[in-house]
């Protein structure tokens, strides 16, 4: 997962990278008109950088103080530098650690549930645990009202998509024995939609990626074939507690409130209290719907279940706990050599449909 920059001696550079003397003079009058510079936001982690290095994070070149364009006066385009690739997302940013691990730095405000619930839940040694870890976590010194959350670097759960069968199923079942282990916790996580779950991706990019064009190598320029899922599978996490609530042993789990990425829950309400778990548990169901039933054919034996689950009265859903015992009994249900076989997109076109199977064929045939 280095950070190398493109233009790295210890790397061969193709000729498409190459500029003619034209283009080449062309970027270098772009770059000093400010065209890649850093943005409001990027500024902002420019200047912490000192401060991040000194607690033992290390930011991507293109953030330190000093940094000038690696491609000026040289002929190489800058779409093919490091250094040149801008981060998109203003609350997170990539970092090295000093023994080379590379996580995700959060800034989070204070006054969020987030800090004390992610920190909770990370604290619990369990296999059910599906809650991201907190490495570490410390204050903004800039400013009082924000914090650090240091996280591992994870990927999007469906980056890159599924290809089996027996991926999907795995996906489901960790994230309902996820959602489970953190009722039985009393956090409701209240924001349960596709976004918020990662995946652990580093046993399918071994090499690791680059954190922004997260289809390329570290390096950010050579696409980086994953490895399949079916012979490394992974492990799924839920992130961003923000709209999260943790409740003491005997309290009623109800809450008011219209937050969460899923506004199709029936009984949010800012004035009637509704049951926390029981959205939880709806929002789930609906991903469940959206991102894997309708996207992909084969799925049917789930219909039922988050039938049930997406129930528009809240008492006719179940709980975490029997959504999952639900799944055990469906996934028994599927023949263990079928599920090994491609999943298919709906959207997918015929000659899609041809090569991908051959692809599949050719990687997983034994």
């Amino acid at each position: 997962m280095s950070s190398t920059n493109f233009n790295s001696p210890s790397r061969d550079i193709p000729s498409y990278a190459r500029l003619q003397p034209a283009a080449a003079h062309y970027y270098a009058e772009l770059s000093e008109q400010g065209v890649w510079d850093l943005d409001v936001i990027e500024k902002d982690w420019r200047d912490q950088q000192p401060f991040l290095a000194s607690r033992g994070y290390l930011l991507r070149p293109r953030y330190h103080p000093t940094w000038k364009p690696s491609w000026v006066g040289t002929n190489l385009d800058p779409h093919f530098c490091e250094d040149g690739i801008a981060q998109r997302t203003p609350q997170l940013l990539d970092a090295r650690r000093l023994d080379g691990t590379l996580v995700a730095l959060k800034r989070t405000r204070n006054t969020t549930t987030e800090i004390n619930i992610a920190r909770f839940l990370s604290s619990i040694l369990d296999a059910k645990n599906h809650s991201v870890t907190v490495l570490d976590y410390f204050p903004d010194p800039s400013e009082t009202t924000m914090s650090f959350i240091v996280m591992p670097l994870l990927r999007p759960y469906n980056d890159p998509p599924f290809a089996a069968l027996a991926e999907v199923l795995d996906f489901v079942g960790q994230t309902l024995e996820g959602l489970s282990f953190m009722h039985s916790r009393r956090v409701a996580h209240l924001d349960c939609a596709g976004p918020n779950i990662m995946m652990d991706a580093r046993p399918l990019f071994p090499q690791g990626w680059h954190p922004v064009r997260r289809r390329c190598a570290p390096d950010g320029v050579y696409d980086l074939p994953p490895v399949s899922r079916l012979d490394t599978p992974v492990r799924y996490y839920f992130i961003d507690f923000g709209n999260s609530t943790c409740f003491l042993p005997e309290e009623p789990p109800y809450v008011v409130g219209v937050q969460g990425r899923d506004r199709s829950v029936p009984e949010l309400s800012w004035e009637i209290p509704y049951d926390a778990f029981k959205v939880d548990v709806y929002a789930m169901g609906h991903m469940y719907q959206e991102d894997l039933l309708e996207t992909y054919y084969g799925l049917a034996p789930l219909i039922p279940l988050l039938r049930r689950m997406t129930d528009h009265d809240p008492d006719r859903r179940p709980t975490a706990e029997d959504a999952l015992n639900d799944f055990k009994d469906i996934f028994s249900g599927f023949d263990p050599s079928s599920i090994r076989s491609r999943i298919r997109r709906r959207d997918e076109s015929v000659p899609e449909r041809i090569l991908n199977n051959i692809r599949h064929f050719m990687g997983h045939s034994l």
